[in-house]
């Protein structure tokens, strides 16, 4: 788990958010307010639903654009809880949030990488249709 992201407001811009994910060296950033999750922004959100739409990048909201009902983890769930979470919902990355919603990590299937039923849920995931 990657611990302490940042939530990012919906009013953020997606040009803002790009600059983040170029500087922190990360594919998505999560979007919500008082670091409660409602929603997440990948890299490819933003190619996808915004610049291919011909959005500007100054003016796109990251509200916008989100995927919202974000399924989330609890810190204490194993390895396996988070796979199954993922392999079901074709996910690549899930927020750890606390019992109040609060954000404290997000878990990416590169950081189970070393589990052996990561590959399998690898393919899975990247068998499946994108989300749009």
């Amino acid at each position: 788990m990657t611990p302490g992201p940042t939530v990012y407001p919906p009013d953020t811009t997606i040009g803002d958010a790009a600059r983040f994910m170029r500087d922190l060296d990360v594919g998505d950033v999560l979007v919500g307010e008082d670091g409660r999750v409602s929603g997440i922004v990948t890299d490819r959100d933003i190619v996808v639903r915004a610049i291919a739409e011909d959005w500007a990048p100054n003016e796109a909201r990251l509200g916008d654009i989100c995927s919202g009902d974000v399924v989330t983890v609890p810190p204490a769930a194993s390895v396996d809880d988070a796979l199954n979470l993922m392999r079901e919902h074709a996910l690549r990355r899930l927020p750890v949030c606390d019992a109040d919603g609060i954000a404290i990590g997000i878990v990416s299937l590169g950081d189970l990488a070393d589990d052996e039923n990561a590959e399998e849920a690898l393919a899975e995931i990247s068998a499946a249709p994108p989300n749009a």
